[in-house]
């Protein structure tokens, strides 16, 4: 038998026959934790209180509280503590630990797309990602049972445009009504096409004020993204007083508008366009299509 192979069997022998209170050491110390409000724990942490003098059997202590559903992995080495209504279930959403994991990343951040829109009452239905926007470097895409988080990033994150909305644990920054709905523009292929799109932005569109909210997203989205919203704004979801609103802002940005495809996942060969928002319309959004899908 090898060094190893001897080594692995002691560790299984100590978790099989170490008195009970040395095996439950850590699962008091996360009943304690949940008690005191921390909801979250990184392995750092535990590796601190000086429970564990073998890496093996914390790491074999840590994977039966994931069996068991004391605890999930929610990111390599953070875990969140599952609370009684989530137990079925064996996980979380990840409202639930988003802030806390951020923080353990040093990370700023907000929830995005059709997460954010979710949380601001104007999704249908809940998305099968967890969006986040956040700073490079890149992030692996995190996966744990039902719930992956979808990773976005910037060089920086428009500060003033983003809300805090309260959770079970605290609370979370969200994008602002506009910015929710630039980003659903900008990023149109991935979360399910223009469609989609302007059935959402028909009920968001009611907390959009261009005038309080534009200013501080003027330099952060690119002349396109208020140029295809505002398309949508007014021939789509016929809001022409948003349309006229945002039309006004992106007028005094400097530069001309140059035409832009409407869709960019279609062909650019059309020659339908629209003067005003400086559109090449290369996909047709039919009002009562999208209806339809609500």
């Amino acid at each position: 038998m090898t060094f190893l192979n001897c080594l692995r069997v002691f560790n299984e022998f100590i978790i099989i026959f170490a008195p009970k209170s040395f095996i439950m050491t850590l699962q008091k110390w996360i009943k304690d934790r949940a008690i005191h409000g921390f909801p979250t724990f990184s392995i750092e942490d535990v590796r601190e209180t000086g429970m564990y003098s073998s890496e093996q059997i914390l790491q074999n202590e840590l994977y039966r509280l994931c069996s068991n559903k004391t605890i999930a992995s929610v990111y390599r080495g953070f875990y969140v503590i599952i609370p009684v209504q989530y137990v079925l279930r064996g996980s979380v959403p990840a409202t639930y630990y988003i802030d806390q994991l951020m923080a353990y990343l040093s990370k700023p951040y907000y929830v995005c797309m059709l997460s954010a829109a979710e949380l601001l009452g104007a999704a249908h239905q809940r998305p099968q990602q967890f969006s986040v926007m956040t700073t490079f470097p890149k992030r692996r895409v995190v996966s744990t049972r039902n719930v992956i988080i979808d990773w976005f990033y910037r060089e920086g994150l428009p500060e003033d445009a983003l809300i805090t909305k309260n959770t079970e644990t605290g609370t979370i920054r969200i994008s602002n009504p506009l910015l929710t709905a630039a980003d659903l523009v900008q990023y149109q292929q991935h979360v399910g096409g223009l469609s989609l799109v302007a059935t959402i932005l028909e009920e968001l569109s009611e907390q959009i004020n261009i005038k309080s909210q534009f200013a501080s997203l003027a330099k952060y989205k690119k002349k396109v993204t208020w140029q295809r919203l505002g398309y949508i704004l007014e021939h789509v979801v016929e809001e022409n007083e948003l349309a006229d609103e945002l039309y006004e802002q992106i007028r005094n940005l400097p530069g001309s508008l140059m035409y832009m495809p409407f869709s960019t996942s279609a062909e650019d060969n059309t020659s339908e366009r629209n003067s005003r928002w400086k559109i090449k319309i290369n996909v047709q959004i039919e009002k009562d299509d999208f209806d339809l899908e609500m």
